[in-house]
């Protein structure tokens, strides 16, 4: 070979080889993202199929694709048992070679998840669960807990209701990991500021008849009924509520965590004067409008939830580090998101903690009449919004191992 061809092919090789080097590093050349949800129980509106609509939007508008690196998205249904979100979330990761699981509204299916993933050295994305646990004595340096937490509904809702004059409540509080972290975190506002807590009762998960909790509720004569639940067990509580004259006997109601799509399940008539706190509302600007209407036209006319907002944006930021990095190392990866600024256009600029906890600012919003409301899913009206240093537990509060 003559030396003008071994330069030549010696300059293809080196082409080749600095074509490749952005792959070199990421398994199978392919980023394997789980959406584990709830697709057909009571969180199915606020995740579920939305959850896997949002992880797609977040891989076309990451571009990552069209730099060479591929991208696969699978869902499953954890059915609100950790046991089956354990055993789906263990396949991922030992056979299917999934990289990140994203979603997983349940706070017990979500902690077991997020132990899981410490285990294998993979990402959990944890924008459905509640528990203020996932940055606090549970915390693990595989997790980011991107949305929202019990610590955050108990001190926006809970703590604008206290200093507002409701001092006394009762609870109805969902029988599982989450229900108790929003129980426990709510009720150390309300003592904090100077109210009572008079009673509490644990409902089981997924309850159709709350007669004999609303019954005790009302027994209770707090001015206060909190509702430590979610997605179908709020609206159900809330109507039978209604149906009990519960508001009309001088009692107030607190939907400790309330979603966009349970109001639109409850209907303004039903839900109007609610005070909820959230992350994410589709009316905020322009950049979360077009994002709704391109959400709704793959949901079936559904409005993102705050919980979708989280799957896009935590997805959209995990793709940067994973291109940063050049490696879908798990722990690696997860060190690279806490490192660089988030920026994307749903939540606006942030960062991410040492514990895990993604930073942003929240929204105290109230629940419109139907005479405020000037067309579909115009239904929150913003009362105050919460600084982002100031809508999550302080770090040195969380009992994180991983905050020295």
């Amino acid at each position: 070979m003559n030396l003008l061809k071994r330069s030549l092919v010696a300059a293809a090789v080196a082409s080749s080889l600095a074509a490749g080097t952005a792959m070199a590093q990421i398994s199978d050349n392919l980023i394997k993202i789980g959406v584990l949800t709830d697709m057909s129980s009571l969180y199915t509106d606020l995740a579920g199929a939305g959850s896997v609509a949002a992880a797609r939007m977040a891989v076309e508008d990451s571009g990552i694709e069209k730099r060479g690196i591929k991208v696969e998205i699978i869902s499953a249904d954890h059915q609100n048992k950790p046991d089956v979100g354990s055993s789906i979330a263990r396949q991922w990761y030992d056979t299917d070679k999934v990289d990140v699981i994203v979603d997983v509204p349940n706070s017990g299916v979500a902690l077991a998840v997020n132990q899981i993933t410490k285990e294998k050295g993979k990402v959990f994305l944890a924008s459905g669960p509640a528990s203020s646990d996932l940055t606090g004595k549970a915390c693990t340096p595989n997790t980011v807990h991107w949305t929202y937490d019990t610590w955050m509904l108990a001190n926006g809702t809970g703590g604008a209701i206290v200093k507002s004059g409701g001092d006394s409540w009762f609870f109805i509080t969902a029988d599982y990991a989450f229900g108790q972290a929003l129980e426990r975190d709510t009720e150390a506002v309300v003592l904090k500021n100077g109210g009572k807590v008079l009673g509490k009762v644990r409902a089981p998960l997924n309850t159709q008849d709350f007669s004999s909790f609303l019954l005790q509720a009302q027994a209770s004569k707090a001015k206060i009924v909190g509702l430590a639940n979610a997605g179908g067990d709020t609206t159900n509580s809330i109507k039978q509520a209604a149906e009990f004259g519960i508001v009309k006997g001088g009692q107030n109601l607190a939907g400790l965590l309330v979603f966009i799509t349970d109001v639109n399940s409850l209907g303004l008539q039903t839900a109007q004067g609610l005070i909820v706190t959230n992350t994410f509302y589709w009316d905020q600007n322009d950049q979360t409008r077009a994002f709704s209407k391109r959400f709704e036209a793959q949901d079936k006319g559904i409005h993102p939830t705050m919980v979708h907002a989280g799957v896009y944006a935590s997805i959209l930021h995990y793709l940067k580090a994973v291109e940063a990095l050049k490696s879908d190392d798990g722990t690696k990866v997860v060190a690279k998101m806490k490192e660089m600024p988030t920026d994307d256009p749903l939540f606006g600029k942030g960062t991410i903690r040492v514990d895990g906890r993604k930073i942003h600012p929240a929204y105290l919003v109230e629940v419109k009449k139907p005479s405020e409301s000037k067309g579909p899913w115009d239904y929150y009206k913003v009362r105050a919004t919460i600084p982002a240093d100031q809508a999550f537990r302080p770090l040195k509060d969380g009992e994180c191992p991983l905050v020295k």
